[in-house]
């Protein structure tokens, strides 16, 4: 009998475990045989609720998730599929939704995903027509259509995490990123990667704080010291694994028996104090040999799981300076009131490019601005004169590089990212907040920058306006606009502020997308 994934973590009253599958580069063979006999052994061992398949983790090419899905679903295991939007623009990520709508696959974990990786002739070329939260604005749409169309069940879509950073400006951006993902429609949480108990708890007592009654379930894995050394260098971007544990686990698998049994010991544990702290859930990855682990990892957490109170501490890895939003300990209760408004020692240079940038943009790029209706009229007598407007476009191309790198994008979106470029300095063109790649505030694709959405939050923060980061899902670029006059196309309701974002669909432009409450602030 095939489980449903989506009953039973919607169940408030059982605590469900899933597990982590990643193709290989391989259609067939050895790596492939082990990885379905995992997904059939989960089946009959009675214990797990589904299989999640990876979606080219890495950005590195590997088998498809979707015909991999295809045949678990078969033998009766309910499965999970990643949905990244890397290398697919938005046409073919309707076309493969509604593909797995077809096969009956509708558990989606809607990712922006790794950069792109290196596969047939050198490096891919990277997409991200749409992100993670757009995809869950598209998700939600298709299921209106399916239900439209006499389909009995829409999209069960649900989103990522990153609690595990450093800095104030990361995990404010996450959390804020969170508040659009679950606007846009996810309806299940998985956190990434980390080993640290403070973070669990923080984004529970957030959800909670909220009101958010989405379920979520903890990343758990099954580390070796390869793994762990991968981790700890930051080559799986968002997941931690700090200096003192990677010590830990290298001086553990010295005697590799021993190390397989203290990280079925630790994953064990870890296991428990998520159910402790009310998670609906574990999430398990790093099994990649055979179930056998994962029946030991749940064996042992069924005997040790009253006791996870003991275990909560054991779990003291912080990152050094690490920020939490949270005292230590607090078991409940409101965040401060500072919690990513903390004004920062912001470089002048950075205030006058925002405030200069800002005040150009409430005079002259606002419907509420006094100078609107006149903005209007120009911009339609200019847009009727072929040469003026080549002399405006050529004032907004010369102005907007100098000031903004600006990719003539046709489709302007500075003023959701603190006035700076989503498309020149994102490499993942991210206008609805931070991806989980970034690493102490630097980019996960650039090392050496900033993360635009850190510079982004120092910037709001400065001038008080951080909730701006959380009010709003923002629409994705209009691609028809490219190369063409974004001013022009504002005050004539071309672009993505005045053009409604899908006719039949249940969000406008920059709305709450549905309104789910984002506020990250305001007190329940």
């Amino acid at each position: 009998m095939l489980k449903v994934f989506q009953s039973e973590i919607l169940d408030p009253g059982k605590f469900i475990v899933t597990l982590e599958l990643v193709p290989g580069r391989y259609s067939s063979g050895k790596s492939m045989d082990t990885v379905k006999a995992i997904a059939c052994d989960s089946f009959a061992d009675g214990r797990i609720a589904a299989v999640s398949v990876t979606d080219n983790p890495g950005g590195n090419p590997s088998l498809s998730p979707d015909v991999l899905g295809r045949d678990i679903f078969q033998v009766g295991m309910d499965v999970i599929l990643h949905f990244a939007s890397r290398d697919l623009n938005r046409v073919g990520m309707e076309s493969r939704a509604l593909q797995l709508a077809m096969m009956g696959m509708k558990n989606i974990l809607a990712v922006t995903g790794d950069y792109t990786g290196k596969g047939f002739g050198g490096q891919g070329a990277p997409v991200f027509d749409l992100e993670s939260v757009s995809s869950l604005m598209l998700l939600r749409y298709l299921s209106r259509r399916l239900l439209d169309a006499g389909d009995p069940d829409g999209f069960f879509a649900g989103c990522a995490v990153s609690p595990f950073k450093r800095t104030e400006a990361e995990c404010f951006a996450q959390y804020a990123k969170l508040a659009r993902k679950i606007a846009a429609g996810a309806q299940f949480i998985i956190t990434q990667l980390g080993y640290d108990a403070r973070k669990f708890a923080e984004v529970m007592h957030l959800l909670r704080q909220r009101g958010w009654q989405l379920p979520i379930m903890g990343s758990v894995y099954m580390l070796t010291p390869k793994a762990a050394t991968i981790m700890n260098r930051g080559l799986i971007p968002g997941a931690v694994v700090t200096d003192k544990l990677l010590a830990e686990i290298r001086t553990e698998w010295e005697t590799p028996a021993q190390g397989r049994r203290l990280a079925i010991e630790r994953a064990a544990k870890l296991g428990a104090v998520l159910k402790g702290l009310g998670y609906r859930g574990m999430h398990i990855g790093g099994v990649h040999s055979g179930f056998d682990t994962v029946g030991k990892i749940l064996d042992r957490m069924r005997e040790i799981e009253g006791d996870w109170q003991d275990f909560y501490c054991e779990f003291d890895y912080p990152q050094q300076d690490g920020f939490y939003v949270f005292p230590r300990y607090i078991q409940g209760g409101n965040p401060s009131e500072q919690f990513g408004r903390a004004a920062y020692d912001l470089p002048l240079n950075e205030r006058m490019h925002y405030s200069f940038l800002k005040t150009v943009h409430d005079r002259f790029f606002s419907f509420t601005s006094p100078l609107a209706p006149v903005c209007g009229r120009a911009s339609r007598w200019i847009d009727e004169h072929k040469k003026v407007e080549k002399l405006a476009s050529c004032l907004e191309n010369t102005s907007k590089r100098a000031l903004l790198d600006c990719q003539h994008c046709g489709d302007c979106g500075i003023q959701h990212v603190g006035f700076l470029c989503p498309e020149s300095q994102c490499p993942k063109h991210t206008r609805n907040g931070q991806c989980g790649g970034s690493r102490d505030g630097q980019c996960e694709v650039y090392p050496n920058k900033p993360c635009v959405w850190v510079r982004a939050h120092g910037r709001l923060a400065f001038y008080k306006a951080t909730d701006t980061m959380a009010s709003a899902c923002v629409p994705p670029r209009r691609w028809e606009l490219n190369k063409t006059n974004s001013w022009l196309n504002f005050h004539l309701k071309r672009d993505h502020q005045g053009v409604p974002f899908q006719q039949d669909a249940p969000v406008t432009p920059t709305s709450d997308c549905g309104g789910t409450e984002t506020d990250l602030h305001q007190k329940k």
